[in-house]
Formats: C-alpha cells, structure tokens, sequence
C-alpha cells in the first residue's frame, strides 16, 4: 500500500506545476486573473497553511504550503496583467474577507481561526468563479485540471478524517470542480475569452 505522504507530496508536487502554465499564459495575455480573488487567497494563503498545520495536518499540508507561494505571485502579476477594474462584487467580497480576517485576529481558538480563514478563501473564490461562468476562456483549462489533480490525490493523502484535517482538502476539491465544470462545459471556446475583460496586455 503507498503511503499517505507519498499522495500529498504528489499533491504538492502537481499543485506547483500547475501556477507555471497560469502565470505564462497570464503575462501573454490569455489568462486574465480576478485581482480581489487572488489578493484575498495570497494574504490568506500563508494564513492557511500555517493554521492547518497547528490543526495536525501533516500528510496534507503541501498543497496549501505550495498554495501560499503561487497565490502570492499569481497576485502580483494580476495586478498589471489580470482582470481590467474592480466590480461591485470584487470590492464586496474584499470587504467581507477583511471583517472575515479582523475576526480571525480576534479569536484565540486555532479551530475557529481555520474555519474562518477557510470561510473567508471560499468568499475570494466568487468573483473568479463569477468570471469563469461569463467567461469562460479567460482561465487557463490546464492549470485547474492540475489543480483538481492535485486536490484529488490530497484527499488521498488524508490520514485522519476528522473535521478539522479533511475540512480544507474537501473545500478545495469542490472548488476545483465547479472551476472546471464552468471552464470545460460544452459551448465555450477561447473566442470568448476577451469579450468582457477588454483588451488583453501583452509584454
């Protein structure tokens, strides 16, 4: 039987791999990434990771150690090359993580600290969730295919399934799901990719 580290540093491993082809296509300006998606997940990132390894996660704990640096420079190239503007629901969603991270702050419990932050990835993940359902060609197909992969086998990789081990992995992997499932569905193409986002940036 393979070891239940070996699936999470698979995980890790592919989890990596995916930010390459997300970031490139993203400064040739195929992929436009949500500014206030990535913002709020590269300032929780290193949160996470470091919360869900205080709650005991070890086999687990690549994927969001591997997370954390990929969201935060996926971050700062969305800041020149990504979504044109902040819409109405971008600056909601940045308002509710950040009275989503002012309680976080507040609690001394780390078991109420990871549903928060977890609570508060999830509200980043609307608008880049709202974009990939209007259009969908605006996100790299590859990249989440990876990511789905990588959270797959993290769920493998879970030792113990207690609520506060197995809540993150579960999370991501329905993320990663509903990702594909708008960017894959049938009818969508890459021609749509610059309807509603304007004109891409080029290097």
């Amino acid at each position: 039987m393979i070891d239940q580290t070996i699936f999470g540093l698979l995980a890790g491993i592919i989890a990596l791999l995916a930010f390459i082809p997300y970031i490139f296509t993203t400064l040739k300006g195929k992929t436009r990434p949500n500014k206030a998606t990535w913002i709020i997940w590269a300032v929780l990132g290193i949160i996470i990771a470091a919360s869900y390894y205080s709650a005991g996660a070890r086999e687990t704990v690549w994927v969001p150690i591997v997370y954390s640096v990929g969201m935060v420079i996926t971050a700062l190239v969305s800041l020149k090359y990504g979504q044109d503007g902040w819409t109405a629901l971008d600056k909601g969603c940045l308002a509710g993580a950040g009275i989503g991270i002012i309680f976080w702050a507040m609690t001394s419990d780390p078991a109420t600290a990871y549903y928060i932050t977890t609570t508060v990835d999830a509200i980043g993940a609307i608008p880049t969730i709202s974009k990939a359902w209007k259009n969908p060609g605006s996100e790299d197909k590859a990249t989440w295919l990876m990511f789905l992969a990588a959270n797959s086998l993290n769920l493998l990789a879970i030792g113990q399934w207690t609520p506060m081990v197995a809540f993150y992995p579960i999370y991501v992997f329905v993320l990663c799901i509903v990702m594909c499932t708008l960017i894959l569905r049938p009818g969508t193409s890459g021609t749509k990719r610059r309807s509603s986002i304007g004109p891409a940036r080029r290097l």
